[in-house]
Protein backbone atom coordinates (compact mmCIF):
# COMPACT_ATOMS: atom_id res chain seq x y z
CA UNK A 1 0.00 0.00 0.00
CA UNK A 2 1.09 3.43 -0.76
CA UNK A 3 2.19 5.17 2.55
CA UNK A 4 4.42 7.59 1.48
CA UNK A 5 4.01 11.27 -0.55
CA UNK A 6 5.58 11.56 -3.92
CA UNK A 7 5.27 15.11 -2.44
CA UNK A 8 4.66 15.15 1.04
CA UNK A 9 3.41 18.72 2.63
CA UNK A 10 0.97 20.95 1.22
CA UNK A 11 0.51 19.62 -2.29
CA UNK A 12 -3.10 19.08 -2.98
CA UNK A 13 -5.19 18.59 -5.56
CA UNK A 14 -2.16 17.18 -7.81
CA UNK A 15 -2.94 17.31 -11.96
CA UNK A 16 -0.23 15.52 -14.04
CA UNK A 17 0.79 15.03 -17.43
CA UNK A 18 3.65 13.94 -19.83
CA UNK A 19 5.45 14.79 -22.67
CA UNK A 20 7.99 12.41 -24.29
CA UNK A 21 9.55 10.86 -21.45
CA UNK A 22 9.41 13.19 -18.71
CA UNK A 23 6.01 13.90 -16.21
CA UNK A 24 4.67 17.74 -14.83
CA UNK A 25 2.58 17.91 -12.39
CA UNK A 26 1.37 20.99 -10.69
CA UNK A 27 -0.99 21.47 -7.09
CA UNK A 28 -3.20 24.46 -6.02
CA UNK A 29 -2.34 26.94 -3.47
CA UNK A 30 -5.00 28.74 -2.08
CA UNK A 31 -3.51 32.30 -0.73
CA UNK A 32 0.25 31.56 -1.27
CA UNK A 33 2.04 33.17 -3.92
CA UNK A 34 3.91 32.44 -6.65
CA UNK A 35 0.71 30.28 -7.16
CA UNK A 36 0.92 26.67 -8.73
CA UNK A 37 3.95 24.86 -8.30
CA UNK A 38 5.67 22.76 -11.09
CA UNK A 39 7.27 19.92 -10.68
CA UNK A 40 9.29 17.85 -13.38
CA UNK A 41 10.11 13.74 -13.39
CA UNK A 42 11.37 11.16 -15.30
CA UNK A 43 10.43 8.10 -13.23
CA UNK A 44 6.63 9.47 -11.33
CA UNK A 45 8.82 9.09 -7.90
CA UNK A 46 11.30 11.78 -7.98
CA UNK A 47 10.60 15.36 -8.60
CA UNK A 48 12.32 18.12 -9.41
CA UNK A 49 10.76 21.85 -8.65
CA UNK A 50 11.00 23.54 -12.18
CA UNK A 51 9.52 26.93 -11.68
CA UNK A 52 5.38 28.21 -10.59
CA UNK A 53 2.82 29.16 -12.95
CA UNK A 54 1.10 32.49 -11.31
CA UNK A 55 4.35 34.48 -10.22
CA UNK A 56 3.27 37.71 -11.04
CA UNK A 57 0.41 40.35 -9.63
CA UNK A 58 -0.47 41.12 -13.36
CA UNK A 59 -1.62 36.89 -13.20
CA UNK A 60 -3.56 36.59 -10.13
CA UNK A 61 -5.30 38.53 -6.87
CA UNK A 62 -5.15 37.29 -3.41
CA UNK A 63 -6.05 38.50 0.05
CA UNK A 64 -3.88 39.06 3.01
CA UNK A 65 -4.88 38.06 6.50
CA UNK A 66 -7.64 36.07 7.41
CA UNK A 67 -9.58 37.32 4.64
CA UNK A 68 -7.76 35.42 2.35
CA UNK A 69 -7.04 31.84 4.09
CA UNK A 70 -7.84 29.28 2.56
CA UNK A 71 -9.11 31.28 -0.50
CA UNK A 72 -7.26 32.27 -3.75
CA UNK A 73 -6.07 29.47 -6.23
CA UNK A 74 -8.06 26.51 -6.19
CA UNK A 75 -7.56 23.15 -8.16
CA UNK A 76 -6.06 23.36 -11.34
CA UNK A 77 -5.47 21.21 -14.67
CA UNK A 78 -1.98 20.89 -16.29
CA UNK A 79 -2.30 19.79 -20.06
CA UNK A 80 -0.35 19.51 -23.41
CA UNK A 81 -1.58 20.02 -26.55
CA UNK A 82 -0.25 21.02 -29.65
CA UNK A 83 3.63 21.68 -28.23
CA UNK A 84 1.95 24.16 -25.37
CA UNK A 85 1.47 23.88 -21.64
CA UNK A 86 -2.08 24.71 -20.52
CA UNK A 87 -3.08 25.67 -17.15
CA UNK A 88 -6.73 26.01 -15.97
CA UNK A 89 -7.65 27.07 -12.38
CA UNK A 90 -10.09 29.42 -10.16
CA UNK A 91 -9.18 32.10 -8.16
CA UNK A 92 -11.81 32.37 -5.50
CA UNK A 93 -10.90 36.02 -5.38
CA UNK A 94 -12.14 36.46 -8.13
CA UNK A 95 -14.58 33.65 -8.61
CA UNK A 96 -17.21 36.02 -10.51
CA UNK A 97 -14.83 36.29 -13.75
CA UNK A 98 -14.86 32.56 -14.28
CA UNK A 99 -12.14 29.98 -14.83
CA UNK A 100 -8.50 31.84 -15.42
CA UNK A 101 -6.44 30.09 -18.49
CA UNK A 102 -2.84 30.07 -19.01
CA UNK A 103 -0.31 28.70 -21.07
CA UNK A 104 3.40 28.79 -21.92
CA UNK A 105 5.88 26.50 -24.16
CA UNK A 106 7.71 26.03 -20.66
CA UNK A 107 6.59 24.46 -18.00
CA UNK A 108 9.16 26.18 -15.85
CA UNK A 109 7.78 29.44 -16.95
CA UNK A 110 7.08 32.29 -17.63
CA UNK A 111 3.61 31.73 -18.54
CA UNK A 112 0.94 34.05 -20.12
CA UNK A 113 -0.96 36.57 -18.41
CA UNK A 114 -4.33 34.92 -17.76
CA UNK A 115 -7.53 34.99 -20.17
CA UNK A 116 -10.99 34.09 -18.06
CA UNK A 117 -14.14 32.49 -19.06
CA UNK A 118 -16.80 34.64 -18.28
CA UNK A 119 -20.18 32.91 -17.19
CA UNK A 120 -18.53 29.38 -15.61
CA UNK A 121 -18.71 29.97 -11.86
CA UNK A 122 -17.56 27.29 -10.43
CA UNK A 123 -14.18 25.48 -9.17
CA UNK A 124 -11.65 22.67 -10.30
CA UNK A 125 -11.99 23.27 -14.08
CA UNK A 126 -10.17 20.82 -16.49
CA UNK A 127 -9.17 21.28 -20.19
CA UNK A 128 -10.16 18.32 -23.04
CA UNK A 129 -8.94 18.47 -26.57
CA UNK A 130 -11.38 16.28 -28.93
CA UNK A 131 -10.40 14.63 -32.19
CA UNK A 132 -11.28 17.37 -33.79
CA UNK A 133 -9.22 19.31 -32.21
CA UNK A 134 -12.08 21.40 -30.29
CA UNK A 135 -11.24 22.52 -26.19
CA UNK A 136 -13.97 21.63 -23.85
CA UNK A 137 -13.85 23.46 -20.21
CA UNK A 138 -15.02 21.21 -17.65
CA UNK A 139 -15.54 22.52 -13.77
CA UNK A 140 -17.87 21.67 -10.92
CA UNK A 141 -20.61 24.16 -11.09
CA UNK A 142 -21.13 26.57 -8.01
CA UNK A 143 -24.77 26.74 -8.70
CA UNK A 144 -25.43 23.19 -8.67
CA UNK A 145 -24.26 19.95 -7.48
CA UNK A 146 -23.28 19.30 -10.76
CA UNK A 147 -20.21 19.15 -13.12
CA UNK A 148 -20.87 21.29 -16.33
CA UNK A 149 -19.18 21.57 -19.41
CA UNK A 150 -19.00 23.68 -22.56
CA UNK A 151 -16.51 23.99 -25.30
CA UNK A 152 -14.29 27.18 -24.85
CA UNK A 153 -11.51 29.14 -26.94
CA UNK A 154 -8.74 28.83 -24.71
CA UNK A 155 -6.93 31.19 -25.82
CA UNK A 156 -9.52 33.65 -25.37
CA UNK A 157 -11.45 32.61 -22.98
CA UNK A 158 -14.46 32.54 -25.12
CA UNK A 159 -17.02 30.35 -24.00
CA UNK A 160 -18.45 29.04 -27.30
CA UNK A 161 -21.58 26.98 -26.20
CA UNK A 162 -24.00 27.20 -23.02
CA UNK A 163 -22.73 24.82 -20.58
CA UNK A 164 -24.40 21.30 -20.24
CA UNK A 165 -24.38 18.85 -17.71
CA UNK A 166 -22.27 15.52 -17.82
CA UNK A 167 -22.89 14.50 -13.92
CA UNK A 168 -24.87 15.14 -10.91
CA UNK A 169 -22.41 12.72 -8.87
CA UNK A 170 -23.42 9.13 -7.57
CA UNK A 171 -25.02 10.70 -4.52
CA UNK A 172 -22.24 11.09 -2.24
CA UNK A 173 -21.46 15.35 -1.19
CA UNK A 174 -19.76 17.16 -3.43
CA UNK A 175 -18.86 16.11 -6.95
CA UNK A 176 -16.36 17.77 -7.82
CA UNK A 177 -12.51 17.59 -9.45
CA UNK A 178 -13.15 16.58 -12.95
CA UNK A 179 -10.73 15.18 -15.39
CA UNK A 180 -11.64 13.72 -18.77
CA UNK A 181 -8.76 11.71 -20.03
CA UNK A 182 -9.15 9.49 -23.34
CA UNK A 183 -8.14 6.08 -24.04
CA UNK A 184 -8.67 4.00 -26.91
CA UNK A 185 -12.39 4.61 -28.58
CA UNK A 186 -13.68 5.90 -24.67
CA UNK A 187 -13.59 9.15 -22.68
CA UNK A 188 -13.68 8.88 -18.70
CA UNK A 189 -14.70 11.24 -16.50
CA UNK A 190 -12.79 11.33 -12.81
CA UNK A 191 -14.38 12.74 -10.21
CA UNK A 192 -13.92 13.32 -6.48
CA UNK A 193 -17.46 13.03 -4.10
CA UNK A 194 -17.29 12.80 -0.72
CA UNK A 195 -15.77 16.03 0.22
CA UNK A 196 -11.52 16.19 0.70
CA UNK A 197 -11.35 14.82 3.64
CA UNK A 198 -12.25 11.52 5.02
CA UNK A 199 -14.97 10.58 3.49
CA UNK A 200 -13.35 11.40 0.05
CA UNK A 201 -13.50 8.74 -2.96
CA UNK A 202 -12.38 8.72 -7.11
CA UNK A 203 -15.32 8.18 -8.99
CA UNK A 204 -15.22 7.64 -12.80
CA UNK A 205 -17.64 7.36 -15.60
CA UNK A 206 -17.29 6.79 -19.11
CA UNK A 207 -18.48 7.59 -22.69
CA UNK A 208 -17.80 7.29 -26.25
CA UNK A 209 -17.84 11.45 -26.82
CA UNK A 210 -16.21 13.62 -25.07
CA UNK A 211 -19.68 15.59 -24.43
CA UNK A 212 -21.31 12.34 -22.56
CA UNK A 213 -23.61 10.62 -21.97
CA UNK A 214 -21.46 9.13 -19.27
CA UNK A 215 -22.33 5.92 -17.36
CA UNK A 216 -21.10 5.90 -13.93
CA UNK A 217 -18.74 2.93 -12.80
CA UNK A 218 -20.62 -0.25 -11.64
CA UNK A 219 -18.86 -0.92 -9.33
CA UNK A 220 -18.55 2.26 -7.40
CA UNK A 221 -15.28 4.40 -6.26
CA UNK A 222 -11.92 3.29 -7.32
CA UNK A 223 -10.24 4.51 -5.06
CA UNK A 224 -11.51 5.52 -1.02
CA UNK A 225 -9.92 4.78 1.95
CA UNK A 226 -12.76 6.12 3.71
CA UNK A 227 -14.03 4.05 7.49
CA UNK A 228 -10.55 1.70 7.02
CA UNK A 229 -7.50 2.03 8.89
CA UNK A 230 -4.99 2.66 5.96
CA UNK A 231 -2.52 5.48 7.27
CA UNK A 232 -3.27 7.92 4.38
CA UNK A 233 -6.71 9.21 4.41
CA UNK A 234 -9.12 11.35 2.15
CA UNK A 235 -7.50 9.29 -0.45
CA UNK A 236 -9.07 11.39 -3.65
CA UNK A 237 -9.54 14.06 -6.18
CA UNK A 238 -7.53 12.18 -8.86
CA UNK A 239 -5.42 12.54 -12.16
CA UNK A 240 -3.99 9.55 -14.67
CA UNK A 241 -1.64 9.80 -17.43
CA UNK A 242 -0.40 6.97 -19.62
CA UNK A 243 3.40 5.65 -18.99
CA UNK A 244 6.18 5.61 -22.02
CA UNK A 245 5.51 1.76 -21.75
CA UNK A 246 1.71 1.51 -22.38
CA UNK A 247 0.72 1.28 -18.43
CA UNK A 248 -0.71 4.09 -16.40
CA UNK A 249 -0.59 5.97 -13.17
CA UNK A 250 -2.59 7.26 -10.59
CA UNK A 251 -1.56 10.79 -8.59
CA UNK A 252 -3.96 11.55 -5.43
CA UNK A 253 -4.19 13.49 -2.72
CA UNK A 254 -4.31 12.10 0.85
CA UNK A 255 -3.62 12.94 4.85
CA UNK A 256 -1.24 11.70 7.29
CA UNK A 257 -3.30 11.96 10.70
CA UNK A 258 -1.47 11.34 13.65
CA UNK A 259 -2.67 11.77 17.96
CA UNK A 260 -5.74 10.22 19.44
CA UNK A 261 -9.15 9.89 18.50
CA UNK A 262 -10.43 12.01 16.44
CA UNK A 263 -6.77 12.53 15.07
CA UNK A 264 -4.78 15.50 13.20
CA UNK A 265 -3.17 16.30 10.58
CA UNK A 266 -0.74 19.12 9.75
CA UNK A 267 1.19 19.15 7.12
CA UNK A 268 -1.75 19.38 4.57
CA UNK A 269 -3.46 17.32 2.02
CA UNK A 270 -0.67 15.63 -0.04
CA UNK A 271 0.33 13.89 -3.56
CA UNK A 272 0.29 10.30 -3.35
CA UNK A 273 0.79 7.64 -6.35
CA UNK A 274 -1.03 4.10 -7.70
CA UNK A 275 -0.85 1.80 -10.65
CA UNK A 276 -4.20 1.78 -12.84
CA UNK A 277 -4.72 -1.56 -15.19
CA UNK A 278 -7.50 -1.63 -17.43
CA UNK A 279 -10.27 -4.63 -16.74
CA UNK A 280 -13.62 -4.88 -19.14
CA UNK A 281 -12.00 -0.96 -20.06
CA UNK A 282 -12.70 0.35 -16.84
CA UNK A 283 -9.78 1.35 -14.56
CA UNK A 284 -8.62 -0.65 -11.71
CA UNK A 285 -6.54 0.92 -8.94
CA UNK A 286 -3.37 -0.81 -8.01
CA UNK A 287 -1.70 0.83 -4.40
CA UNK A 288 1.13 -1.53 -4.46
CA UNK A 289 2.48 -0.60 -8.19
CA UNK A 290 5.08 1.66 -6.82
CA UNK A 291 7.04 1.98 -4.04
CA UNK A 292 7.96 5.13 -2.84
CA UNK A 293 10.98 5.74 -0.73
CA UNK A 294 11.30 8.92 1.30
CA UNK A 295 13.11 12.02 -0.26
CA UNK A 296 15.36 14.04 1.07
CA UNK A 297 13.52 17.29 1.62
CA UNK A 298 16.14 18.84 3.89
CA UNK A 299 17.82 22.71 2.47
CA UNK A 300 19.97 24.99 3.89
CA UNK A 301 19.65 28.34 1.98
CA UNK A 302 22.02 31.12 2.00
CA UNK A 303 20.37 33.33 -0.75
CA UNK A 304 23.08 33.67 -3.34
CA UNK A 305 21.62 34.15 -7.39
CA UNK A 306 19.54 36.52 -8.41
CA UNK A 307 15.95 35.45 -7.59
CA UNK A 308 14.25 32.92 -4.32
CA UNK A 309 14.16 29.52 -5.25
CA UNK A 310 10.66 28.78 -6.64
CA UNK A 311 9.96 27.13 -2.99
CA UNK A 312 9.71 30.32 -1.20
CA UNK A 313 5.71 31.12 -1.13
CA UNK A 314 4.09 34.25 0.70
CA UNK A 315 0.52 34.29 1.69
CA UNK A 316 -1.46 37.06 0.12
CA UNK A 317 1.72 38.62 -1.30
CA UNK A 318 4.57 38.57 -4.18
CA UNK A 319 7.63 37.18 -2.37
CA UNK A 320 9.55 39.43 -4.64
CA UNK A 321 7.49 42.76 -3.37
CA UNK A 322 9.25 42.69 -0.31
CA UNK A 323 12.15 39.89 -0.15
CA UNK A 324 15.32 39.77 -2.39
CA UNK A 325 18.42 37.88 -2.47
CA UNK A 326 21.53 40.58 -2.00
CA UNK A 327 25.16 40.48 -0.88
CA UNK A 328 25.01 39.51 2.21
CA UNK A 329 22.31 37.80 2.38
CA UNK A 330 18.50 37.89 1.97
CA UNK A 331 16.98 41.12 2.56
CA UNK A 332 13.45 41.47 4.10
CA UNK A 333 11.15 44.32 3.78
CA UNK A 334 9.52 45.57 7.08
CA UNK A 335 6.77 43.07 8.27
CA UNK A 336 4.17 42.93 11.29
CA UNK A 337 4.60 45.09 14.91
CA UNK A 338 6.11 42.80 17.25
CA UNK A 339 2.81 42.96 19.19
CA UNK A 340 0.80 41.86 16.10
CA UNK A 341 -0.72 38.75 15.06
CA UNK A 342 -1.64 38.87 11.05
CA UNK A 343 1.58 38.74 9.25
CA UNK A 344 2.62 41.71 6.51
CA UNK A 345 5.02 40.16 4.97
CA UNK A 346 6.10 36.66 5.66
CA UNK A 347 8.16 34.50 3.32
CA UNK A 348 7.86 30.96 3.77
CA UNK A 349 8.13 27.54 2.82
CA UNK A 350 6.03 24.06 3.14
CA UNK A 351 6.47 21.86 5.83
CA UNK A 352 7.38 18.29 3.81
CA UNK A 353 8.29 16.00 6.49
CA UNK A 354 6.61 14.46 9.75
CA UNK A 355 9.88 15.73 12.33
CA UNK A 356 11.74 18.76 11.27
CA UNK A 357 14.18 21.73 12.46
CA UNK A 358 14.36 24.76 10.92
CA UNK A 359 16.57 27.72 12.20
CA UNK A 360 17.38 31.52 11.33
CA UNK A 361 20.37 33.16 11.30
CA UNK A 362 19.62 36.93 11.37
CA UNK A 363 20.90 40.32 11.24
CA UNK A 364 17.94 42.62 12.72
CA UNK A 365 14.97 41.94 14.16
CA UNK A 366 12.44 38.83 13.05
CA UNK A 367 9.69 35.98 13.50
CA UNK A 368 10.74 32.55 12.81
CA UNK A 369 7.12 30.27 12.77
CA UNK A 370 5.10 27.57 11.88
CA UNK A 371 1.67 28.25 10.84
CA UNK A 372 -2.17 27.35 9.23
CA UNK A 373 -3.06 30.87 9.15
CA UNK A 374 -2.89 34.15 10.82
CA UNK A 375 -5.35 32.73 13.48
CA UNK A 376 -2.78 29.69 14.31
CA UNK A 377 0.71 29.53 14.57
CA UNK A 378 3.21 29.27 16.97
CA UNK A 379 6.65 30.69 17.27
CA UNK A 380 10.28 32.82 18.44
CA UNK A 381 10.76 36.32 17.51
CA UNK A 382 13.81 37.98 18.76
CA UNK A 383 13.85 41.30 18.87
CA UNK A 384 17.25 42.54 19.86
CA UNK A 385 18.87 40.18 21.67
CA UNK A 386 15.62 38.87 23.54
CA UNK A 387 14.12 35.72 22.11
CA UNK A 388 9.94 35.24 23.11
CA UNK A 389 7.98 32.36 22.44
CA UNK A 390 4.81 32.88 21.22
CA UNK A 391 1.08 31.25 20.10
CA UNK A 392 -1.69 32.44 18.56
CA UNK A 393 -4.90 29.74 18.31
CA UNK A 394 -8.30 31.79 17.48
CA UNK A 395 -8.30 34.58 19.83
CA UNK A 396 -5.83 33.30 21.97
CA UNK A 397 -2.53 34.99 22.06
CA UNK A 398 -0.06 33.88 24.48
CA UNK A 399 3.49 34.39 24.99
CA UNK A 400 4.89 31.32 27.03
CA UNK A 401 8.61 32.11 27.35
CA UNK A 402 11.37 34.74 27.03
CA UNK A 403 15.43 34.28 27.46
CA UNK A 404 18.57 36.10 25.79
CA UNK A 405 19.66 34.46 22.95
CA UNK A 406 23.29 33.36 23.38
CA UNK A 407 25.99 34.57 21.45
CA UNK A 408 26.35 32.21 18.46
CA UNK A 409 22.60 31.06 18.69
CA UNK A 410 19.62 31.21 16.10
CA UNK A 411 16.40 31.22 16.88
CA UNK A 412 14.58 27.55 16.49
CA UNK A 413 11.46 25.71 15.66
CA UNK A 414 11.91 21.35 16.11
CA UNK A 415 8.79 19.44 15.21
CA UNK A 416 8.97 15.70 16.88
CA UNK A 417 6.11 13.05 16.39
CA UNK A 418 4.49 12.34 19.22
CA UNK A 419 4.06 8.53 20.60
CA UNK A 420 0.03 8.16 21.31
CA UNK A 421 -0.42 5.85 24.10
CA UNK A 422 -3.60 4.00 23.94
CA UNK A 423 -6.63 5.69 25.91
CA UNK A 424 -3.95 9.14 26.97
CA UNK A 425 -4.98 11.88 24.35
CA UNK A 426 -2.16 13.31 22.88
CA UNK A 427 -1.54 15.46 19.68
CA UNK A 428 -0.10 14.24 16.31
CA UNK A 429 3.08 15.90 17.24
CA UNK A 430 5.07 18.38 19.55
CA UNK A 431 6.39 21.86 18.35
CA UNK A 432 9.63 22.88 20.16
CA UNK A 433 9.98 26.08 20.08
CA UNK A 434 13.69 27.91 21.22
CA UNK A 435 17.11 27.92 19.80
CA UNK A 436 20.08 26.34 17.98
CA UNK A 437 23.81 26.24 19.11
CA UNK A 438 25.73 22.88 18.87
CA UNK A 439 22.44 21.38 19.74
CA UNK A 440 18.59 22.82 19.90
CA UNK A 441 17.57 23.57 22.98
CA UNK A 442 13.69 23.86 24.03
CA UNK A 443 12.27 26.77 25.71
CA UNK A 444 8.33 25.69 25.77
CA UNK A 445 6.78 22.68 24.04
CA UNK A 446 3.36 22.89 22.18
CA UNK A 447 0.68 20.14 21.62
CA UNK A 448 0.93 19.95 17.85
CA UNK A 449 -2.86 19.90 17.21
CA UNK A 450 -3.19 23.77 18.10
CA UNK A 451 -1.32 24.03 14.97
CA UNK A 452 -3.48 21.43 13.03
CA UNK A 453 -6.39 21.80 10.10
CA UNK A 454 -8.80 19.81 12.17
CA UNK A 455 -8.55 22.94 14.54
CA UNK A 456 -7.85 25.92 12.23
CA UNK A 457 -10.14 24.64 9.34
CA UNK A 458 -9.45 25.36 5.78
CA UNK A 459 -7.19 23.46 2.88
CA UNK A 460 -3.76 24.28 3.49
CA UNK A 461 -1.60 22.81 5.48
CA UNK A 462 1.65 23.92 7.79
CA UNK A 463 4.13 26.39 6.76
CA UNK A 464 7.75 27.33 7.93
CA UNK A 465 7.98 31.43 7.77
CA UNK A 466 10.51 34.33 8.54
CA UNK A 467 9.43 37.63 8.88
CA UNK A 468 10.79 40.97 9.81
CA UNK A 469 10.08 42.13 13.25
CA UNK A 470 9.20 46.23 12.47
CA UNK A 471 11.98 47.89 10.19
CA UNK A 472 13.75 45.47 7.68
CA UNK A 473 16.22 42.61 8.16
CA UNK A 474 18.83 40.84 6.35
CA UNK A 475 18.77 37.03 6.99
CA UNK A 476 22.33 35.13 6.66
CA UNK A 477 20.66 31.60 6.13
CA UNK A 478 17.68 29.47 6.82
CA UNK A 479 18.10 25.94 7.12
CA UNK A 480 15.16 23.57 7.00
CA UNK A 481 16.55 19.71 8.46
CA UNK A 482 14.73 17.03 7.94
Amino acid sequence: MSVTPILGGFHPDPTICRVGDEYFLATSTFEYLPGVPVYRSTDLLRWEHVGNVLERESQVNVRRGMAGASRGVYAPTLRHHAGVFWLVTTNVDDIQRGHLIVNSTDPAGPWSEPVHVSGTIGIDPDLAWDEDGACFLTWKDAAAERIAQARVDPWSGELLEEPRTLTTGTGLAHPEGPHLIRRGDWWYLLTAEGGTHTGHVVNVARSRGIAGPFEPHPGGPILTHRSTTHPVQAAGHADIVQRPDGTWALVHLGIRQGGSFPRWHVNGRESFIAGVDWIDDWPVVDEDRFEVAGTANGFVDVFEGDALHPRWIAPGAVPASFARPGADGLVLGAGRAADAREAVNLLAVRARDREWTAGVDTDGDIALVVRIDDAHWAGVQLVGRMLTVRGVVGPLDQVFASAKLPDGARPAIRVVVSDAEYGVSSGPDTIELGYLERDFTSLFALDGRYVSTEVAGGFTGRVIGIEAIGGGAVVRSFSYLA
